[in-house]
């Protein structure tokens, strides 16, 4: 009994080695930290990545000018080698009144994938108007999948319980879903409303409001190391913030704005960070530039990227000069 457990043991160490093996050698292969680049029409923002059997799939906002007219689409991608990547497929609706955007993770529950994203709606916008953000009408989302291709109708997340009207749960964006560190089967909501905004349920459907702390946008919650660790996106860069219990967080680390200086695609803003624990921590984020979001690089021009470190302090990426 012993000897098969043994036996056992290294079959998973061995299969582990060469998992992390490989892994190292796809980013190693990089030879850019763009993903997908925009141009004057497009812009690809706020990724959502799940790595599952050998394969990344990478969903992300699609901003698009048609016809004078902006619209923001969740779209998705997926890659053995983070080279070659699927046809960008267009998920959500094309309606401005919506306009399904930021998806923050997926979640497998039960026989399902769960991804949660948001609307932003921002009815009638066009190119000629400059940059506006979406309205007080936004709210929170999820779609189910059985296969990570072919996905449902968003339903929305009533996060501030089953008794609160939809048009009194107030502007919310960004969300992020995690099981609990402590109690399985207990899901939290993240999301972005007075600072970030946590919420709980058993069955993702049923949510109790739990309370809120100072952040930025975008969160994104790994549980490591009986903590929480949230990422997030102050005006520029990529933060983080550590806790035990949900309430009481610490600031933890330097702002992160990789290698910025050097790169015109992202000069006017980093953010939008999420983070894949593989072998290596493996973010995926967002660029705009060379203008600030603010001068007009909101709808275009932005970029998807990716990074990676050992131990979030140091981080490493195509082309970083040694």
């Amino acid at each position: 009994m012993k000897k098969n457990l043994i036996i056992t043991l290294l079959i998973f160490l061995s299969t582990f080695s060469r998992q992390a093996l490989a892994q190292t050698n796809l980013l190693n292969s990089l030879e850019s930290p763009i993903i997908f680049k925009g141009n004057d029409t497009t812009a690809y923002r706020d990724p959502a990545v799940l790595y599952h059997n050998n394969v990344f799939y990478l969903f992300f906002t699609l901003v698009k000018s048609e016809d004078g007219k902006i619209y923001s689409y969740t779209a998705e991608s997926h890659s053995s080698d983070l080279k070659n990547w699927s046809p960008k497929k267009i998920l959500t609706p094309k309606d401005q009144t919506l306009d399904f955007s930021s998806p923050g993770n997926i979640i497998k529950y039960k026989d399902e994938w769960i991804l949660c994203l948001q609307t932003y709606p921002r009815p009638d916008h066009t190119t000629e108007q400059g940059v506006r953000y979406g309205s007080r009408d936004a709210r929170l989302f999820t779609m189910r999948s059985k296969d990570l291709i072919n996905w449902g109708e968003p339903e929305i997340i009533k996060v501030k319980g089953p008794d609160v009207k939809v048009t009194d749960m107030g502007r919310m964006i960004d969300p992020y879903l995690l099981e609990d560190k402590d109690e399985k089967g207990k899901y939290w909501c993240f999301y972005k409303q007075n600072g970030v905004s946590m919420s709980y349920s058993y069955d993702l459907k049923n949510w109790k409001f739990h309370g809120n702390t100072a952040s930025g946008e975008n969160v994104c919650v790994l549980n490591e190391n009986d903590a929480y660790i949230l990422f997030h996106s102050p005006k520029n860069g990529i933060a983080i913030k550590r806790s035990s219990d949900l309430y009481n967080w610490n600031n933890w680390g330097n702002i992160i704005t990789l290698g910025q200086n050097e790169w015109d695609w992202a000069k006017g803003r980093i953010t939008a960070g999420t983070v894949l624990k593989l072998n290596k921590y493996i973010m995926f984020f967002h660029g705009s530039g060379p203008k600030k979001e603010t001068e007009g690089d909101f709808d275009k021009n932005a970029s998807i990227g990716i990074a990676w470190s050992s131990d979030l302090l140091n981080w490493d990426w195509p082309t970083k000069r040694k």
